[in-house]
């Protein structure tokens, strides 16, 4: 790797923070671009030129830009650090199971519940509660026997997952009932190089 790859981010994107929290686990030479929100930066036409959807997290390395946080996890993962990616079908599809839920009800569940404390998101609260809810059930039992979501060490599936989970209580969703996902989330924030998401004083994190 010639060159530190670019992460365009916000602090306060979970979405952001698990591309920077694995490039940091792994090792991988980054530097960090915040791009201001608020100021509708991620509108401009610079911004729009690396990814036309408007939305951070976005990579350049070298030649290559590369939006969507879980593909990105994907990509370093295949080219940086493999061992956080199963080589075998199995355990790739499994992986994919927990990118697919981060992707769906993670991001409709507890994600959306912090847009709305912490952003002032017109969303409903109770719905996304909900989801939280039947997410963090199925993750709990997951766990059951388990340290990690899939294997024997962490992968990119539960850096998907973490940023998010972690930060539920800001948008008033509890992880009190979750003892093992509360177990996963201290593993994960163990792990040698990890580093924190920015933490709002909202909701139940008030």
């Amino acid at each position: 790797m010639s060159n530190a790859i670019q992460i365009y981010r916000h602090p306060l994107s979970g979405h952001s923070h698990r591309v920077e929290l694995f490039a940091s686990l792994t090792g991988i030479n980054h530097d960090l671009i915040d791009v201001d929100l608020a100021a509708s930066e991620h509108k401009s036409p610079e911004f729009l030129s690396l990814n036309p959807a408007g939305q951070v997290p976005v990579i350049v390395d070298n030649d290559l830009t590369l939006p969507d946080s879980n593909a990105i996890l994907v990509y370093l993962a295949r080219r940086y650090a493999p061992e956080w990616i199963p080589a075998d079908p199995v355990g790739q599809a499994q992986v994919q199971r927990f990118l697919s839920l981060a992707a769906g009800d993670i991001a409709y569940g507890p994600a959306t519940a912090r847009l709305i404390t912490v952003f002032g998101a017109d969303l409903d609260a109770e719905r996304a509660k909900d989801i939280s809810a039947r997410v963090f059930a199925l993750l709990e039992d997951h766990l059951k026997g388990r340290d990690w979501l899939v294997g024997d060490r962490p992968s990119i599936a539960d850096i998907a997952i973490y940023s998010y989970t972690a930060h539920a209580p800001e948008g008033n969703v509890s992880l009190r009932s979750y003892s093992n996902i509360r177990a996963l989330l201290s593993r994960i924030e163990r792990l040698p190089g990890f580093v924190p998401m920015q933490r709002t004083n909202v909701g139940l994190a008030a």
